[in-house]
């Protein structure tokens, strides 16, 4: 298997009918199938679609994922006669036979969710896990969506029109670069004919009947108003009809507009993944090594020595016993791995800019509600940076980690400073920044540009 950071190797299963099912397989641990999202898939240009890369290299921490291309698309056989729900499920036992997993955890969006739900159905000893993201159990209902009665007549008449409608329905109209790049995996990974009849095969899903017999435990997560659904409450009732067949079922509502894992809240969505799937990599130190990027974060509580001349050294080592609960348990709820504890502060790395930075926001917000109602106030100071810093042993060192030390010296209590890097690979995420324009910082020749983030009247 591969590891995170290396587009992995295509390899290929045959199903019983025939047909040959691109697949790649990368990582070590538990295994977890992501079933293809059905019909835009194609295993090697996706690699080339950064959100999407992040995104199996986060869901793939710590797990041995596995994703295919299914039939009529990617590198999958293009060309086949049947296109069905029975047809997905071949495609399925194809790659799990091929791989060898006598047990698994399933993860399936979208149309893959009906076919999903039958394999389990069908196999509750060896589905550890079933995942099913804005999906549904009846295909005809879902294509009662007036969007979709609108767009998918389209694709008959114009291929290219139609790839760049549906990136927009998809994606949500506010992810412009994000689009434009998945109208393009759109137009490449099949062809209108397939795409038209993959389709129109998903009308004829109903898993309706099945649900009670799946005693797989499942996570029905559904983003709270889906634009290709045109309505709130269509969305939220496909994912109560799946939450209330399913015995046992844990329905989760998240925030975001598009049926893309990798878009909005794609970290808290992996972290709600591991989670239902008892996998804890919060406190795991990371393997960057020469080439790979991580934000690397600081914390340090403001005036600590003058609190322990205040407090004496008992009381004071207990405030920062609680000090250092509330940190770690942020860093474990943000994916962030500690590196070190410096007596009243913290360094941690994380393989995602936009997960330091909410973990940053959810420490000072955790912090400001202590202080509210606390004798004695924690007051913090957090300063970040991201490049590929060097790992030696447990500890990382380089520019990188220099950086990010000194743009935290440069903050007070309840701020967060942060690098210019760090600002544009978060660009058009949501976080809001104010310029602190160039500043010298000790050890470095050159100012740095530095931003503050802003987060006491940010919601």
């Amino acid at each position: 298997m591969y590891g995170r950071g290396v587009e992995p190797p295509i390899q290929y299963s045959q199903t019983s009918d025939g047909v040959n099912i691109a697949y790649w397989a990368m990582g070590e641990g538990a295994p977890l199938v992501a079933m293809p999202s059905m019909p835009w898939s194609h295993l090697q240009l996706e690699w080339g679609i950064p959100e999407i890369a992040h995104w199996y290299e986060a869901l793939g921490r710590d797990k041995t994922l596995v994703r295919y291309d299914g039939r009529g698309f990617g590198l999958s056989t293009r060309q086949v006669d049947e296109m069905s729900l029975e047809a997905e499920v071949l495609d399925l036992e194809a790659v799990v036979e091929s791989v060898g997993f006598e047990r698994f955890d399933l993860y399936a969006g979208l149309h893959s969710g009906p076919p999903a739900i039958a394999y389990a159905a069908r196999n509750p000893d060896r589905v550890d896990h079933l995942v099913l993201f804005c999906s549904y159990a009846n295909g005809a209902k879902y294509a009662e969506s007036p969007l979709t009665q609108a767009t998918r007549p389209i694709i008959n008449h114009s291929w290219d029109f139609y790839s760049e409608a549906v990136a927009r329905l998809l994606l949500g109209w506010s992810e412009n670069e994000a689009a434009e790049r998945f109208a393009t995996l759109v137009h490449d990974c099949t062809t209108p004919e397939m795409a038209y009849r993959a389709l129109m095969a998903t009308t004829t899903y109903d898993v309706t009947e099945i649900l009670p017999e799946v005693e797989t435990p499942t996570l029905v997560v559904q983003r709270r108003e889906l634009l290709i659904s045109g309505s709130h409450a269509v969305s939220m009732e496909r994912a109560r009809v799946l939450a209330a067949g399913i015995p046992g079922a844990q329905l989760s509502v998240n925030e975001g507009t598009s049926v893309a894992p990798y878009l909005g809240d794609a970290d808290q969505l992996v972290r709600e993944i591991n989670a239902f799937l008892g996998i804890d990599i919060g406190t795991a130190h990371p393997e960057p090594g020469v080439g790979a990027l991580r934000t690397i974060l600081f914390t340090d509580v403001e005036g600590s020595t003058t609190l322990t001349e205040q407090l004496g050294d008992r009381a004071a080592r207990s405030l920062m016993r609680e000090h250092e609960e509330i940190v770690r348990k942020e860093l474990a709820e943000h994916n962030g791995a500690e590196i070190k504890t410096m007596g009243d502060g913290f360094m941690a790395s994380f393989g995602s800019a936009i997960a330091a930075l909410e973990c940053s926001i959810a420490l000072q917000r955790r912090f400001a509600d202590r202080n509210a109602s606390a004798d004695h106030s924690i007051r913090i100071r957090i300063g970040m940076s991201a490049g590929e810093p060097i790992a030696e042993g447990d500890d990382l060192f380089g520019s990188v980690v220099n950086a990010a030390a000194r743009i935290g010296d440069n903050a007070r209590g309840g701020e967060i400073h942060t690098s210019d890097v760090v600002r544009q690979l978060v660009a058009g995420k949501g976080f809001e920044f104010s310029d602190l324009g160039q500043v010298s910082l000790k050890g470095f020749d050159e100012p740095q540009r530095l931003f503050e983030v802003r987060w006491t009247d940010v919601s």
